[in-house]
């Protein structure tokens, strides 16, 4: 395998790390509803920029160059130490590939830029893993002459919902159908009438989850994302996307830890050990193999191949490769992370649920024996 840049790719990578130099801000607050704002703001100086949506077409606010190029971008906000960017690949993704004409001009460029945020509505109280099994439902009517969904139920760990302006909303419209085939994608605005949004403060001390309830909302039926009871080829879709590092700037995040760990060995903050220093070689090794994963799928889409569930791959790498790394902070870091609850525990206790979101280490390894191995089911 062959990951040299091209000579135009080689000129970009250059012409963003000299952007980088000059405008990237370093540090995030330690605040985490500031630091939520603070990754937002970077967002949109990001796309003013001209560095968001680089595999977009251009009539949706993209610049139509191949998904190589957004791999370079995180991996030039790793080596710079930057913030990462809002993890919106696997949303606008599904909204390029399912969206009418009209959803993907009006919901596309706000959603790349940052100015328009989103949240993803699907796990609830009695669906988590088994997702296929949600109540959430929005049954068709007609309301004032025109076609509508009246939508009940409820989601939780909803991420953002307090601060998004739509959901991608995961709902079941056809109740006599399989579970699998009655499910469909709304397009929900969160100001709709009926509504509600209960925060829900984390272990990383922020209320990025929330439980979201919809209580008879009315939602107009040209707000349904492909077709009715397209839903769960949509969501497994979507969820290639989400489970791929790439998409979800993981290795970014990860460079940038490791960055900074190797910076307080040089300050004389962590000891310059050999034992520490055999940690961070090894954190080195985890990052370096996500990252050749990651580019091994992207050679794939850069034939035209989507994600499929060989990202459960990439997904099992990731969160392997991210609590490797939350418990070497904590380990080289010592009692001061835990003492403080700053940055760096948040860090460390969203590291910890890396094998559930997203699909459960189980469950992605269940999709690996099955449909990338051919196993049986027994």
């Amino acid at each position: 395998m062959d990951f040299t840049d091209s000579a135009d790719e080689a000129e970009f990578r250059a012409r963003l790390r000299d952007w980088l130099a000059v405008h990237s801000d370093q540090a995030l607050p330690d605040d985490p509803a500031e630091r939520a704002d603070a990754i937002n703001a970077w967002h949109q100086t990001l796309h003013e920029a001209g560095y968001i949506g680089l595999s977009f077409p251009e009539e949706f606010g993209g610049h139509g160059l191949p998904p190589v190029y957004e791999a370079i971008l995180n991996d030039e906000l790793g080596r710079a130490g930057s913030p990462p960017i809002e993890g919106i690949g696997h949303l606008s993704n599904a909204l390029l590939l399912f969206g009418t004409e009209e959803q993907r001009r009006d919901l596309l460029p706000g959603l790349l830029s940052g100015k328009v945020r989103w949240c993803q509505g699907f796990s609830e109280p009695e669906a988590g893993s088994d997702l296929a099994s949600l109540k959430t439902r929005a049954d068709a009517e007609t309301a004032d002459g025109r076609a509508v969904y009246r939508v009940s139920g409820r989601k939780i760990w909803t991420s953002f919902a307090a601060v998004a302006d739509w959901c991608f909303l995961l709902c079941r419209t056809d109740r006599e159908a399989p579970k699998h085939a009655g499910i469909s994608v709304l397009l929900v605005p969160m100001n709709t009438p009926g509504v509600s949004v209960s925060p829900i403060v984390n272990a990383a001390r922020n209320r990025e989850f929330a439980e979201v309830t919809f209580d008879d909302a009315i939602v107009s039926a040209a707000n349904i994302l492909g077709e009715p009871g397209q839903g769960w080829s949509i969501a497994t879709q979507l969820l290639a996307y989400e489970r791929g590092p790439s998409d979800i700037n993981w290795v970014s995040r990860l460079a940038m830890q490791l960055r900074r760990l190797e910076a307080d060995v040089r300050s004389g903050s962590i000891s310059d050990h050999p034992a520490n220093r055999t940690r961070l070689g090894q954190a080195y090794a985890e990052l370096r193999s996500l990252q050749i994963t990651v580019q091994r799928s992207l050679s794939e889409r850069q034939r035209g191949r989507l994600p499929g569930p060989e990202g459960s791959v990439d997904k099992l790498l990731m969160a392997r490769a991210d609590q490797f790394f939350g418990n070497t902070m904590m380990d080289l870091r010592g009692a001061a992370t835990v003492l403080t609850e700053g940055f760096d525990w948040d860090l460390y206790v969203w590291s910890r649920a890396a094998t559930i979101y997203g699909g459960t280490a189980q469950i992605q390894r269940n999709i690996v024996a099955q449909r990338v191995l051919g196993l049986p089911r027994a």
